[in-house]
């Protein structure tokens, strides 16, 4: 249920929750890096300890098997994704081992990953974590995602809710007395529908939701932030250069953003997207925007219609519902008093 005080804490202040929906996946070994780098769509191999990046796991179609964060922490790769996708990841990784130095293990049943996001967040994570050093140095920024490790602590930057903050990795039998000194140190309790609201006011995918085993990354235009086009060759690449080189990055249909005219009827997910007569997609995520004052969607569209100031419409219970295409991220609409 959506809260007034918990959103102002994500765009004003700061707001922690249990991130339940992640798991988390560890490779050690020596050949970790150069493994993953003939797998991952990023450039794993130049990474660094207390560096990280965003990165996914395509099909030899170029099919998403899941997207994830790839935290080196020297001594160990921590790939952070989505619960669902864990199981799928794990298997696949395992699957083509043969000779390397690597070994593989599901640290779900002993991490943790707690998260506090917002303007205040980095504030409030050195408050919590009694830190003598400022957060800054502690933490090493690269390519949206980094990992350090403080002692039992790992900490990932991230601003998967649209808004910066970062992640905290930590040992399941210390995470509650964690959320407790997030909490005394002034973060505020945060429920999922709430971080959904700033999720989607940003235009962020999330896994099985705006994302999934059908999706190629060029649809759901994470291409920026998890696909290298220097590095060398790894399970996809073929399909993705193709579309990029030879068909100028047009795909079938791409994610966009969609704010509604209508004030207080809020889309579904699944709900079909028309122009005209012609059903062009379907929505993905969709919630009611306070920067907005009104419903932004989510939702994948013919490549015909992404472009903003597009005029749609979304069949909702019966309803046509006017809409708008604008961009990703809706910079424009947070920019606007609420």
């Amino acid at each position: 249920m959506f809260s007034r005080e918990q959103y102002d804490a994500l765009r004003k202040g700061a707001g922690t929750f249990a991130r339940e929906d992640r798991r988390v996946i560890g490779l050690s070994g020596s050949d970790r890096l150069t493994y993953l780098q003939g797998l991952l769509t990023n450039d794993i191999a130049a990474l660094t300890p207390g560096t990280g990046c965003y990165a996914a796991l395509l099909t030899a179609q170029g099919r998403m098997i899941a997207d994830m964060r790839v935290l080196e922490t020297g001594e160990r790769v921590l790939i952070d994704l989505h619960k669902d996708a864990a199981p799928p990841v794990k298997d696949k990784l395992e699957q083509f081992i043969f000779s390397e130095d690597v070994q593989v293990e599901d640290l779900t049943g002993r991490l943790a990953v707690i998260g506090v996001y917002g303007p205040q967040a980095a504030t409030i994570a050195v408050r919590a974590l009694d830190s003598h050093e400022s957060f800054d140095s502690l933490v090493l920024f690269e390519n949206r995602g980094l990992a350090t490790s403080a002692g039992p602590i790992t900490i990932v930057r991230s601003d998967d809710l649209g808004v910066d903050g970062f992640d905290i990795l930590v040992d399941k039998g210390t995470a509650a007395a964690v959320m407790g000194a997030l909490e005394r140190a002034g973060a505020i309790p945060v429920d999922h529908d709430t971080a959904e609201i700033t999720r989607v006011e940003a235009g962020r995918p999330a896994w099985h939701q705006d994302m999934d085993e059908t999706t190629i990354p060029l649809e759901a235009g994470i291409e920026d932030r998890a696909i290298s086009l220097t590095k060398g060759c790894y399970v996809g690449q073929e399909i993705i250069i193709r579309v990029l080189h030879r068909g100028h990055g047009r795909v079938a249909k791409r994610l966009v953003g969609l704010r509604m005219t209508a004030k207080d009827v809020v889309p579904g997910p699944g709900d079909a997207i028309r122009a005209g007569d012609r059903e062009v997609g379907a929505v993905t995520s969709a919630v009611f925007s306070p920067a907005a004052q009104g419903p932004l969607a989510l939702g994948y569209v013919h490549r015909d219609f992404v472009e903003p100031s597009t005029a749609l419409a979304i069949l909702h219970d019966g309803q046509m519902l006017d809409a708008t295409v604008i961009d990703r991220p809706l910079g424009e609409i947070l920019q606007q008093p609420d």
